[in-house]
């Protein structure tokens, strides 16, 4: 008689755990798609029988009686030995599926929308009504999918299975494969008069608004995820996630750059000649702007703590506000007299000008001078 336990090389006492992994790892070794040859392939032949008698209760009690259940024979698997166990063994638990009718009920979808804010909205958050387009629960069947006052029947097919068994002979042996039923899905029902709202799908679209509390700072591209918001799932299963996608639109005056607002205020010559007060809209009102005298294209004022609110973390951004000298264009006789009076004055009337080399204190400048020295 065979000794099944010396087969897998675990003690007579093990555990069913014990001896599903020396099966495992046995087959890992032997199976012939990964050692080919007639030795391994009588090797694999013989740690299967083994594992099919010790993982059957029944039959392992009839061995340790001294009974042997294939009296001796070579019969690969036997009778009707699950290919999942082999599957398992290559991949692990559940990789053959589970078997038993699956339900109706599913995990719905997540949904993602587009939602577009000014950018006051993401300097400060605000509440915004969103509407969507989507599946929710049939209020007719209320997820049975079946027509109310009506019941469904087991499958003929599968009988109530929801999955087909067939056993095929191959140098194995006999090897059970399974396959969800076509006739009725894999559910092991069939409904026979469907929901006419959903027609047995269990949900039905429609659009519905939610409020939203857009948070402070946030940007373009910044999703905001809505647990539990997406589509309810077939069979009225439990709903996905909704996310929103933010589009900031675009300011007149102000352009993001970080948590920063920057904006570009023109100012006559005179009032940067001689430095001025001038008044800017923010956000938080209307702010004072100190220009200073002398002030010159491309000088910047800052306005500490008036920009975008960090979307993490405490704090705000600044507001930053670059000046344009405008130089009239023009001028009557009076306003040209004056203007070339003070020229005179400042001893301008022919100015000469500072003209510079653009590669002068470059790395282009500097490789120049260097090959002149020499």
């Amino acid at each position: 008689m065979n000794d099944y336990y010396a087969d897998l090389g675990v003690a007579r006492d093990a555990s069913p755990e014990d001896i599903k992994r020396a099966y495992r790892r046995a087959a890992r070794t032997l199976h012939p798609d990964v050692n080919p040859g007639p030795e391994a392939e009588e090797q694999f032949k013989k740690i299967s029988q083994a594992y099919d008698v010790l993982s059957d209760p029944q039959k392992r009690r009839s061995f340790d009686a001294g009974a042997d259940p294939y009296g001796g024979r070579d019969q690969g698997f036997g009778q009707g030995f699950s290919f999942s166990d082999v599957m398992e063994a290559f991949f692990g638990a559940g990789a053959a599926g589970t078997a038993g009718p699956r339900s109706r009920q599913m995990r719905g979808q997540d949904a993602l929308v587009r939602l577009d804010v000014d950018l006051g909205d993401a300097v400060f958050g605000k509440e915004k009504e969103l509407t969507v387009d989507t599946a929710v629960g049939c209020g007719t069947c209320h997820g049975d999918g079946r027509q109310p006052g009506t019941s469904t029947r087991t499958c003929d097919v599968c009988e109530g299975r929801g999955e087909i068994r067939q056993v095929q002979r191959s140098f194995l042996g006999q090897v059970m494969t399974t396959r969800p039923c076509m006739t009725c899905q894999g559910f092991g029902e069939i409904i026979t008069d469907p929901c006419y709202e959903c027609s047995g799908d269990g949900r039905v679209r429609t659009r519905r608004t939610l409020t939203l509390k857009v948070p402070a700072g946030v940007d373009t591209g910044t999703r905001i995820q809505l647990a539990g918001e997406g589509e309810v799932g077939p069979g009225n299963g439990p709903a996905g996630d909704l996310y929103v996608e933010v589009a900031v639109r675009k300011h007149p005056v102000f352009q993001r750059r970080g948590d920063d607002l920057h904006a570009t205020v023109e100012v006559p010559m005179t009032a940067a000649a001689l430095g001025a007060s001038l008044s800017m809209d923010t956000f938080d009102g209307a702010q004072e702007l100190d220009l200073r005298r002398g002030s010159q294209s491309g000088d910047t004022i800052t306005l500490r703590g008036l920009g975008v609110t960090h979307l993490r973390g405490g704090g705000r951004g600044d507001v930053v506000v670059h000046t344009m000298v405008q130089t009239p264009t023009r001028l009557d006789s009076e306003q040209e007299d004056l203007l070339r009076r003070l020229a005179t004055l400042r001893g301008e009337e022919r100015p000469e000008g500072k003209v510079s080399n653009p590669t002068e204190g470059s790395l282009f400048g500097k490789l120049r001078d260097a090959f002149k020295a020499r």
